[in-house]
Protein backbone atom coordinates (compact mmCIF):
# COMPACT_ATOMS: atom_id res chain seq x y z
CA UNK A 1 0.00 0.00 0.00
CA UNK A 2 1.06 3.69 -1.12
CA UNK A 3 -0.18 7.24 0.17
CA UNK A 4 0.33 9.60 -2.35
CA UNK A 5 1.59 13.46 -1.53
CA UNK A 6 0.98 15.81 -4.72
CA UNK A 7 3.53 18.81 -5.96
CA UNK A 8 2.12 21.22 -7.48
CA UNK A 9 5.70 22.77 -8.94
CA UNK A 10 6.25 24.73 -11.96
CA UNK A 11 6.09 21.73 -14.02
CA UNK A 12 2.21 20.68 -12.98
CA UNK A 13 0.62 18.17 -10.76
CA UNK A 14 2.41 15.00 -10.25
CA UNK A 15 1.62 12.40 -7.44
CA UNK A 16 4.54 10.62 -5.52
CA UNK A 17 4.14 7.05 -4.40
CA UNK A 18 5.08 6.71 -0.81
CA UNK A 19 6.04 3.43 0.75
CA UNK A 20 3.71 2.75 2.92
CA UNK A 21 6.14 1.19 5.21
CA UNK A 22 8.42 4.34 5.38
CA UNK A 23 9.51 5.95 8.77
CA UNK A 24 7.91 9.47 9.41
CA UNK A 25 9.48 12.19 11.33
CA UNK A 26 7.74 14.96 12.49
CA UNK A 27 10.33 18.34 12.64
CA UNK A 28 8.99 21.96 13.97
CA UNK A 29 11.06 24.52 11.55
CA UNK A 30 12.82 26.70 13.82
CA UNK A 31 13.21 30.83 13.47
CA UNK A 32 17.32 30.48 13.10
CA UNK A 33 16.45 27.91 10.60
CA UNK A 34 14.67 31.06 8.44
CA UNK A 35 16.57 33.03 5.96
CA UNK A 36 15.98 36.51 4.86
CA UNK A 37 14.26 35.31 1.91
CA UNK A 38 11.41 34.19 4.64
CA UNK A 39 11.63 30.33 4.12
CA UNK A 40 13.40 28.02 5.57
CA UNK A 41 17.34 27.71 4.22
CA UNK A 42 18.11 24.67 1.98
CA UNK A 43 20.92 24.14 3.79
CA UNK A 44 18.65 22.76 6.90
CA UNK A 45 17.15 20.10 4.94
CA UNK A 46 20.39 18.01 4.72
CA UNK A 47 20.47 18.03 8.45
CA UNK A 48 16.65 17.35 8.65
CA UNK A 49 16.79 14.34 6.42
CA UNK A 50 19.54 13.16 9.13
CA UNK A 51 17.17 13.13 11.76
CA UNK A 52 14.59 10.99 9.44
CA UNK A 53 17.41 8.73 9.14
CA UNK A 54 17.47 7.61 13.10
CA UNK A 55 15.50 4.55 12.33
CA UNK A 56 17.57 3.29 9.26
CA UNK A 57 20.71 4.35 11.66
CA UNK A 58 19.70 2.38 14.58
CA UNK A 59 18.98 -0.82 12.63
CA UNK A 60 22.63 -0.65 11.23
CA UNK A 61 23.97 -0.19 14.79
CA UNK A 62 21.36 -0.90 17.22
CA UNK A 63 23.05 0.81 20.36
CA UNK A 64 23.93 3.84 18.06
CA UNK A 65 27.15 3.51 18.99
CA UNK A 66 30.32 4.89 16.73
CA UNK A 67 31.82 1.81 18.11
CA UNK A 68 32.25 -0.32 14.67
CA UNK A 69 30.71 1.69 12.82
CA UNK A 70 30.81 0.79 9.27
CA UNK A 71 28.52 3.60 6.96
CA UNK A 72 30.21 5.82 5.10
CA UNK A 73 28.16 8.35 2.88
CA UNK A 74 29.27 8.39 -0.71
CA UNK A 75 26.88 10.84 -1.91
CA UNK A 76 23.66 13.29 -1.32
CA UNK A 77 21.68 14.65 -3.36
CA UNK A 78 18.51 16.90 -2.65
CA UNK A 79 15.92 18.35 -5.00
CA UNK A 80 13.92 21.89 -3.90
CA UNK A 81 10.55 21.80 -5.19
CA UNK A 82 8.67 24.18 -3.06
CA UNK A 83 9.47 26.60 -0.12
CA UNK A 84 9.13 25.78 3.07
CA UNK A 85 8.14 28.38 5.99
CA UNK A 86 8.21 28.95 9.57
CA UNK A 87 5.00 28.27 10.49
CA UNK A 88 3.69 24.37 10.02
CA UNK A 89 5.07 21.50 10.69
CA UNK A 90 6.92 19.58 8.02
CA UNK A 91 6.94 15.56 7.59
CA UNK A 92 10.07 13.48 6.82
CA UNK A 93 9.60 10.19 4.85
CA UNK A 94 12.22 7.64 4.90
CA UNK A 95 12.71 4.72 3.26
CA UNK A 96 15.62 1.97 2.01
CA UNK A 97 15.14 2.48 -1.82
CA UNK A 98 18.13 0.08 -2.46
CA UNK A 99 20.15 -2.17 -1.00
CA UNK A 100 23.31 -3.54 -3.20
CA UNK A 101 26.39 -5.81 -2.46
CA UNK A 102 28.14 -3.17 -0.72
CA UNK A 103 26.14 0.40 -0.63
CA UNK A 104 22.35 1.34 0.88
CA UNK A 105 20.83 3.90 -0.58
CA UNK A 106 17.98 5.88 1.18
CA UNK A 107 15.19 7.80 -0.19
CA UNK A 108 13.24 10.91 1.63
CA UNK A 109 10.74 13.37 0.77
CA UNK A 110 9.74 16.44 2.89
CA UNK A 111 6.29 17.59 2.92
CA UNK A 112 4.80 20.44 4.66
CA UNK A 113 0.75 20.46 4.47
CA UNK A 114 0.33 17.19 2.27
CA UNK A 115 2.95 19.35 -0.61
CA UNK A 116 6.48 17.81 -1.31
CA UNK A 117 8.71 20.23 -0.26
CA UNK A 118 12.12 18.51 -1.05
CA UNK A 119 13.02 14.98 -2.50
CA UNK A 120 16.40 13.36 -1.52
CA UNK A 121 18.76 10.60 -1.53
CA UNK A 122 21.48 9.75 0.52
CA UNK A 123 24.08 6.49 -0.64
CA UNK A 124 26.21 5.23 2.09
CA UNK A 125 29.09 2.04 1.73
CA UNK A 126 29.58 -0.09 4.13
CA UNK A 127 32.55 0.96 5.23
CA UNK A 128 35.75 -0.62 7.49
CA UNK A 129 37.76 2.34 8.82
CA UNK A 130 40.66 0.57 9.61
CA UNK A 131 41.22 -1.52 6.41
CA UNK A 132 40.09 1.94 4.53
CA UNK A 133 37.97 -0.83 2.08
CA UNK A 134 34.46 -1.27 1.65
CA UNK A 135 32.70 -4.48 2.77
CA UNK A 136 29.87 -6.81 1.98
CA UNK A 137 26.51 -5.22 3.57
CA UNK A 138 25.90 -8.01 6.56
CA UNK A 139 22.72 -10.26 6.40
CA UNK A 140 22.14 -9.57 9.58
CA UNK A 141 21.73 -5.67 8.95
CA UNK A 142 19.94 -6.38 5.77
CA UNK A 143 17.19 -8.18 7.90
CA UNK A 144 17.26 -5.47 10.46
CA UNK A 145 16.45 -2.69 7.63
CA UNK A 146 13.79 -4.86 5.70
CA UNK A 147 11.09 -3.10 7.72
CA UNK A 148 11.50 0.10 5.73
CA UNK A 149 12.95 -1.44 2.28
CA UNK A 150 10.86 -0.54 -0.78
CA UNK A 151 13.26 -1.05 -3.66
CA UNK A 152 9.95 0.05 -6.14
CA UNK A 153 9.80 3.52 -5.28
CA UNK A 154 12.27 6.27 -4.81
CA UNK A 155 12.19 10.21 -4.17
CA UNK A 156 14.85 10.54 -6.87
CA UNK A 157 15.03 9.23 -10.42
CA UNK A 158 18.73 7.95 -10.76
Amino acid sequence: MHTYAVNSGITGKCKMKIPSNAVTTWITPRVSETDGCGHINNTTLPVWFEAGRREFFRAVSPGLSFDGWNLAVVSMRLDFRRQIYLADEVKIETWVSKIGNKSISVSEIALQNDNICTAGECSYVFFDYKTQKSEIVPEAIRQRLSFMVCESERALTP
